[in-house]
């Protein structure tokens, strides 16, 4: 797992050494950002289910403001910390331990976002709630960005369909505007 592009680029991101984490590959995470670029210069991020932190450095390599990662596991949230501060992005991206929902619902400095990126695990039950609590905390012209299985139908942002899909293999990117 690298940095594809930016100031950091090439920059080798530790993974996690153990089951139940899937990290967004880096060929998905080229594509998301591909279409996320002319977003990014100056955003606010929000990375929820963070996982590795890897969405969230790759925003800040390519020009984001400032990132901000939610993440439930508690090794997961070292792995974000070791990551950001191999690339020397610790004054920059900030962690928030906790369940993402609970974390969503309540009040989030830094915001509103330009930019929301949501990777909560495929058989997440609650996914459209996950999705409208995150929409809560996006700016007006804003991008909510959710990967979820391609086995299962996009998520709903306040009863409204995605904008944009697209599918890579066992992951779909769907948008929200």
């Amino acid at each position: 797992m690298r940095i594809i592009a930016g100031r950091h680029r090439g920059r080798v991101l530790t993974s996690p050494t153990w089951p139940g984490l899937r990290p967004t590959s880096d060929r998905l995470r080229e594509t998301l950002f591909n279409i996320l670029a002319a977003r990014l210069p100056g955003a606010r991020v929000l990375d929820v289910c963070a996982g590795t932190g890897a969405v969230a450095l790759e925003a800040l390599s390519r020009g984001a403001a400032s990132a901000q990662c939610i993440e439930s596991n508690r090794r997961a949230q070292a792995l974000i910390a070791t990551n950001r501060d191999a690339v020397g992005e610790d004054a920059r991206c900030m962690i928030m331990p906790g369940d993402a929902l609970r974390v969503l619902q309540g009040t989030l400095t830094g915001g509103p976002f330009d930019v929301i990126f949501l990777d909560p695990p495929y058989d997440l039950a609650a996914l459209d709630e996950l999705v409208d609590a995150a929409s809560r905390h996006l700016a007006p012209e804003g991008m909510l960005v959710v990967e979820h299985a391609s086995r299962r139908a996009s998520p709903l942002r306040n009863g409204h369909p995605p904008t944009r899909t697209v599918r890579a293999g066992d992951s779909t990117l769907a948008f929200y505007s």
